[in-house]
């Protein structure tokens, strides 16, 4: 094992016996041993130039909900289109903001909510009381879903 010695070369040839032929230029090296000498050097991420992401806003995440609330069978490609914006965009904000996905041609939440599992428990818990009481005459009444409460008239 090489032992670190103060100057550029040596610094040089520790990186170049452990990274080989991936190891930076001597040039290199010497511009980074100075601009550490310098105190220049800096340790967190820089800015990357380039476009900021302006997309992703709340008011553009609301139009999005607010579509998607409207038609639940709207497509990104429709989406991208009447705000303007890029499909994987779109996509992203849907998916990773909105936390929904596509299922059977509808935009749905990938995870219940504590209020939709309540109520979801809650008619459960109805329907398993109406079984134990006659399994037979369970499906005798009517069950249907009226609006986002279960209704079951026996």
């Amino acid at each position: 094992m090489a032992q670190f010695k103060r100057g550029n070369f040596s610094t040089h040839s520790i990186l170049k016996e452990t990274l080989g032929e991936h190891a930076p230029s001597y040039a290199t090296v010497k511009n980074w041993v100075d601009q550490f000498k310098r105190g220049d050097f800096p340790t967190c991420d820089v800015p990357c130039p380039g476009r900021p992401k302006t997309v992703t806003t709340p008011e553009i995440i609301d139009q999005i909900h607010e579509l998607i609330s409207e038609d639940r069978r709207i497509s990104a490609k429709s989406i991208a289109e009447q705000l303007g914006i890029s499909r994987e965009r779109v996509r992203s904000i849907i998916h990773e903001v909105l936390d929904m996905r596509k299922l059977s041609a509808k935009w749905v939440l990938k995870c219940l909510k504590a209020g939709q599992k309540c109520q979801r428990c809650q008619s459960c818990e109805q329907l398993l009381k109406f079984f134990r009481r006659d399994p037979n005459d369970l499906l005798s009444g009517t069950i249907g879903d009226h609006g986002r409460k279960l209704v079951i008239s026996l």
